[in-house]
């Protein structure tokens, strides 16, 4: 079970430190990737790493199994987000980071899939080095790639294609990224692999047709990918959208399109194992 999530106010921190005092005292902070879901999948790095924090702020999508291993005493703060629903602004959890770190502590900011792949680590890690605190980032397994191959999808494969593109679903509010042009990415071929993408699932598939991909091209969503709550809804680009809400998919999820859809039956190696 994830613990009750505390929301602290350490905002007094910042006035008690001088810049030669920061510089004694300042911990450490490791940006790490927890992986998709499944606890296994995090990198030896990653573990050990956890394994010796003194602080760890942690993720919705990060598997609770992860917070076992901490050593006691650790202090855990959860700063979650989920859909239309954030715990705390981003920009606090980079205020976090930094105080935390100005007290001496091996802080761990614990990340689901990969902490630049849509996980906002390059906004914390540009925040940590804006404020000279040092930091470490330790990749993880994308869920762009993991779930899909849970689901017997791999994202590339000799026969079928040779490229994948990662796009997000959910566009962000600042303005400063270029939008997503669906469909010009319709054009480019290769496996689409769409992030947070359910509510807005109709409108993407609608865009990428108008742009002119196939509407019988296999399309798949997979909900909650890697962990025993498991779901896929396949389908193609024309109904998946539908498909998805009658099946009531939701996030998070991960939507694939491409012709290596279609070998998710014979390699749905996940699903055998967690019948067996």
């Amino acid at each position: 079970m994830i613990e009750t999530m505390k929301i602290l106010n350490v905002g007094w921190l910042d006035s008690e430190y001088t810049e030669s005092q920061e510089q004694a005292r300042s911990g450490i902070v490791y940006l790490i990737g927890a992986g998709p879901g499944d606890a296994d999948l995090i990198t030896v790095k990653g573990l050990r790493y956890l394994r010796k924090a003194d602080v760890v702020l942690y993720d919705r999508l990060a598997s609770s199994e992860l917070l076992d291993e901490l050593p006691a005493g650790t202090e855990k703060v959860f700063v979650g987000k989920g859909p239309a629903c954030h715990t705390m602004k981003q920009e606090e959890i980079n205020r976090l980071l930094i105080s935390y770190a100005r007290q001496g502590r091996t802080v761990v900011r614990l990340k689901g899939g990969d902490p630049f792949v849509f996980g906002r680590g390059g906004e914390e890690a540009l925040a940590l080095a804006q404020a000279g605190i040092p930091f470490e980032i330790v990749p993880g397994v994308s869920s762009a790639i993991s779930v899909p191959a849970y689901a017997g999808i791999p994202v590339t494969h000799r026969d079928y294609v040779s490229s994948v593109t990662i796009v997000t679903g959910h566009e962000g509010n600042s303005h400063r990224s270029t939008p997503i042009h669906w469909e010009a990415l319709a054009k480019t071929g290769g496996t689409l692999v769409i992030l947070m993408g359910v509510k807005g699932l109709a409108h993407i598939t609608r865009s990428l047709i108008v742009g002119g991909l196939e509407q019988n091209v296999p399309a798949a969503v997979i909900q909650e990918g890697t962990t025993p709550k498991q779901r896929l809804v396949t389908g193609t680009l024309a109904n998946i959208a539908q498909r998805a809400i009658e099946a009531k998919i939701t996030s998070p999820a991960i939507t694939v399109i491409g012709t290596v859809v279609s070998l998710s039956n014979a390699l749905a190696w996940y699903e055998v194992a967690q019948q067996g």
